[in-house]
């Protein structure tokens, strides 16, 4: 396989040999320095020479580099090279080159024929371009990457066609991306960190077809923050509704994948939801997230009158500490728009004893544990991407495309943490499926720890 990473990955490697993409650079600038390259360089410019589409300069090169690759291969499966009867005699063996044959190959620079080399006996196996392979590497990588953007596998083929000139069937494209299943379930069962010091909960609705019917069904989704302040996302499970039985499952399962204790879990106002997480963790405090709450109590509100509630409630969540909130929501309730709109206090009422818990806290710690923002960011994006799909064929495609779109997602995010500020890009790049550092989290964990020593400590 031919890979194309980033500026300090791999390239490419054949029989044991790693090409690394800094010393291909290097490689150009320097024939260009030396001007070994000045004659190609004029019959470009004067349009001799086309560098893309059928016998474009780029083609040729990967065809040439593909053939001497292979022969290579066929030198050391016989022990010789051509025309080297020495060599032959030496080896003593009766088997010997015979002929080639023509292979078409779809490429990221379009189709590429190369002919492949074969034996008399038959026994060459080529690894860089394996038997019954059309493709090249590259080019899966840039299908799956086009279907975790939201592309659906009809469009990626249009889009193969215009840009590379490849034209793959439906079949084809549909088999790359669901070549992705194991690693997506290898993700899924893979073993957890002992201790999450805090974990976010939140669900998004897909369509999915079922028994011959499409059904709303929620995709649950759970992120924890190690000790280093990275968001990991857990898990994702499909599931009809987003109920406090199946979330009761969910935990279950993180639970018995190592996870043994979280301090903090902040999820929406679901009923049973907390009761569920604390038979799981029963030392975890649960923590209703305060935006979910402010979006509950908004739901009857003029529009006109939002940004007046929105500074109101302000002054509830923001008090120094749980007896200032409640004389805080007692003087909205009294006042004009608290009378306009009684709904809103009732509703921070009936979740007062799961908005509370966070108030005990300082304001770095605070803005870590009050809110799910870090996960409805994360399901902002991955609604975009399954906008595209009006239905899923079941619930495996769905968490299909949800894990690619989150590879992608913390990709993106990753090179954006690469970049230092010149432009330059640093050396070290973000893992796979980890998200953005949480902001200000030394001095939280901090927090954390002065308010749970006992169960902090062991993991410091």
């Amino acid at each position: 396989m031919v890979t194309l990473k980033n500026d300090d990955a791999v390239v490419g490697s054949g029989d044991g040999v790693v090409v690394a993409a800094g010393s291909a650079r290097e490689l150009v600038d320097g024939l260009v320095s030396s001007g070994a390259l000045d004659s190609l360089f004029e019959r470009i410019d004067r349009g001799d020479v086309e560098l893309t589409g059928d016998g474009g300069l780029i083609p040729e090169l990967v065809r040439t580099a593909l053939e001497r690759g292979l022969e290579a291969e066929m030198t050391s499966h016989l022990g010789y090279g051509p025309v080297d009867r020495e060599g032959k005699a030496a080896a003593g063996s009766a088997n010997s080159r015979n002929g080639s044959y023509p292979k078409t190959l779809a490429t990221e620079v379009g189709p590429v024929t190369i002919q492949v080399p074969r034996d008399r006996e038959g026994s060459f196996t080529p690894r860089l371009v394996p038997k019954c392979s059309r493709r090249l590497g590259g080019l899966d990588d840039m299908i799956i990457s086009l279907y975790a953007g939201g592309m659906t596998v009809r469009d990626i083929q249009h889009h193969l066609v215009k840009t590379v000139g490849v034209e793959l069937s439906h079949e084809t494209v549909s088999s790359v991306t669901d070549a992705v299943a194991e690693a997506v379930l290898e993700w899924q069962e893979r073993p957890l960190d002992e201790f999450y010091p805090v974990m976010y909960l939140d669900a998004i609705r897909v369509k999915v077809r079922d028994g011959g019917r499409v059904l709303p069904k929620a995709a649950h989704i759970a992120i924890g923050v190690d000790m280093e302040g990275l968001k990991h996302v857990l898990g994702i499970w499909v599931q009809d509704s987003e109920g406090s039985s199946f979330w009761a499952n969910v935990c279950a399962e993180i639970a018995n994948r190592g996870v043994m204790d979280v301090l903090v879990v902040c999820c929406d106002g679901l009923k049973g939801l907390p009761e569920a997480i604390e038979a799981t963790w029963p030392d975890a405090m649960v923590q209703t997230c305060v935006v979910h709450l402010i979006r509950a109590a908004n739901r009857f509100v003029a529009d006109n009158d939002r940004k007046a509630v929105c500074r109101r409630l302000r002054e509830v969540y923001g008090a120094a500490n749980a007896d200032q909130a409640r004389r805080r929501l007692g003087e909205f309730k009294a006042s004009e728009l608290g009378r306009k709109y009684p709904s809103v206090a009732a509703t921070w009422e009936r979740a007062w004893d799961r908005f509370t818990p966070f108030l005990q806290f300082p304001p770095m710690l605070r803005r870590v544990v009050y809110t799910t923002n870090s996960i409805e960011s994360l399901n902002y994006q991955l609604r975009k991407v399954s906008r595209n799909r009006s239905q899923f064929p079941n619930d495996q495609a769905a968490v299909k495309l949800l894990w690619l779109a989150i590879c992608d997602i913390e990709d993106k995010r990753a090179r954006q943490r690469g970049k230092t500020g010149n432009g330059t890009r640093r050396k070290s790049m973000g893992r796979l499926i980890e998200g953005r550092v949480t902001t200000n989290w030394k001095q939280a964990l901090a927090q954390l720890a002065a308010a749970y020593p006992e169960r902090m400590e062991p993991h410091l």
